[in-house]
């Protein structure tokens, strides 16, 4: 297998919804007590949990994916770099129009990062701080 094939490979696997980050978020806010709906596709940027009678939604942002300040989302691809630059680009700036609108359409938003799940505790009261 070449490398170019590998990486084909790679990415076809990686997901876009019920991820290892998002399944650790519904658990944790399902064990506080929350119901929730998933991946509802007609609101804008279709998030992944979502809280109807409360007008809140949480997206589950993979760090490097969706532009992150931290250490694995300010990495920089060593390969076909240009590309990734631009994707990654595009993807922050579809986040942020799905925010806008779901703002204007009077929904709350709350943004968890892939790298936020290394702290429990952190993670539990930024959700209680949000769902209450």
């Amino acid at each position: 297998m070449t490398v170019d094939e590998l990486r084909s490979r790679t990415m076809r696997a990686v997901q876009s919804k019920d991820t290892k980050p998002e399944l650790i978020v519904r658990r944790l806010v399902h064990s506080l007590g929350f119901r929730f709906r998933l991946h509802r596709k007609n609101l804008p940027g279709s998030p992944d949990i979502v809280f109807p009678g409360r007008r809140k939604v949480i997206f589950v942002h993979g760090c490097f994916w969706h532009g992150h300040d931290c250490a694995r989302g300010i990495r920089q691809p060593k390969t076909n770099a240009d590309y990734w630059i631009a994707k990654v680009a595009r993807n922050r700036d579809r986040d942020q129009r799905a925010q806008q609108l779901l703002s204007e359409g009077r929904w709350q938003t709350c943004v968890i990062w892939e790298c936020e799940l290394k702290d429990a505790d952190a993670l539990r009261r930024k959700l209680l701080v949000f769902l209450a």
